[in-house]
């Protein structure tokens, strides 16, 4: 049948997952750091997801697509709830504790040093210009890893120049951002650490993009936090 059903410019697409959120039956799932219509049947041709979308990826069009299926949504719904998981969005949202050994004061304290070597951190707050990125090794992380893995201080921001982000909570696109930074100055390397959740693809997308589009050989490497505070290189 010929009905009305989104459209995803993957182009576009930055994968801050904001619209697999708002699709409360499930027909986007976030793949490979992007927003796809995985299930055409569960799209039910309203549009929650339009006005989520920050770069306006998303659209409506009219084409032969399968029927709405209703029943077949509730179920999928009801499956995903008995396995305890979301009926929707990002798996990043999902409460969970995380119980840890306790270790000594002395041991808790062995690295409370800040490595820190320059302020601003956030992509969208930071100079595009400034003497600090001279020669520098670009770390360019989510903003939940530092919360996330313990030793981020000595292991990521230690003698690297850093710039936070959060894709799903900031406006826009980093990308062209990324791109004047590394463009204009000299960057040795670049470390993206991100979380193992979907939404922090688009810190990741942004990233390459700007080292394609600087026209630069950089070294460069993807480092993955796990939700417990592993790393998952």
């Amino acid at each position: 049948m010929v009905r009305k059903i989104i459209k995803i410019d993957e182009e576009k697409c930055i994968g801050c997952g904001l619209c697999a959120d708002a699709c409360h039956e499930g027909a986007i799932e976030m793949v490979n750091g992007k927003a796809k219509l995985t299930r055409e049947d569960y799209c039910d041709g309203l549009g929650d997801c339009l006005p989520a979308c920050p770069v306006d990826a998303i659209s409506f069009e009219e084409r032969e697509a399968p029927a709405y299926d209703e029943a077949a949504v509730k179920e999928a719904q009801a499956k995903k709830k008995a396995a305890g998981k979301l009926p929707c969005g990002c798996p990043g949202t999902q409460s969970r504790a995380i119980k840890r050994e306790a270790v000594s004061e002395v041991a808790a304290c062995a690295h409370m040093t800040s490595q820190l070597q320059q302020w601003p951190v956030q992509i969208k707050l930071v100079p595009v210009n400034a003497p600090y990125f001279d020669g520098a090794d670009l770390l360019i992380a989510a903003d939940c890893t530092a919360y996330a893995y313990a030793n981020f201080h000595q292991e990521f921001i230690r003698n690297r120049i850093t710039l936070i982000g959060c894709p799903k909570l900031d406006e826009g696109d980093y990308a062209e951002k990324l791109t004047a930074i590394i463009a204009g100055n000299d960057i040795k390397s670049v470390t993206i650490v991100r979380m193992e959740v979907p939404c922090c693809g688009g810190i990741e997308n942004a990233a390459k993009r700007a080292l394609q589009a600087s026209g630069k050989f950089i070294p460069w490497r993807v480092v993955t936090v796990t939700t417990d505070g592993r790393l998952k290189e």
